[in-house]
């Protein structure tokens, strides 16, 4: 698996964010959920989505393939 929960213990905002503002955040609840949100609706969870499918999404969208496919 490619996400290290221990790497995202706080809301982390994403490297390519706008420098208007518009900004994705992330975070790890557990070994198993990621949290994604927007950083001007901080009052919202946000979306949960499963560690394997988070790491599916950076890879897609860095261009590599994943481990053993």
């Amino acid at each position: 698996m490619l996400f290290r929960h221990d790497a995202l213990t706080e809301w982390t905002k994403s490297s390519y964010s706008a420098v208007n503002g518009d900004c994705v955040e992330v975070k790890a609840q557990g070994a198993l959920l990621v949290r994604v949100r927007d950083s001007k609706d901080i009052d919202r969870p946000g979306l949960g989505v499963s560690a394997e499918t988070w790491s599916a999404f950076v890879l897609d969208v860095s261009g590599r393939e994943r481990p053993g496919a």
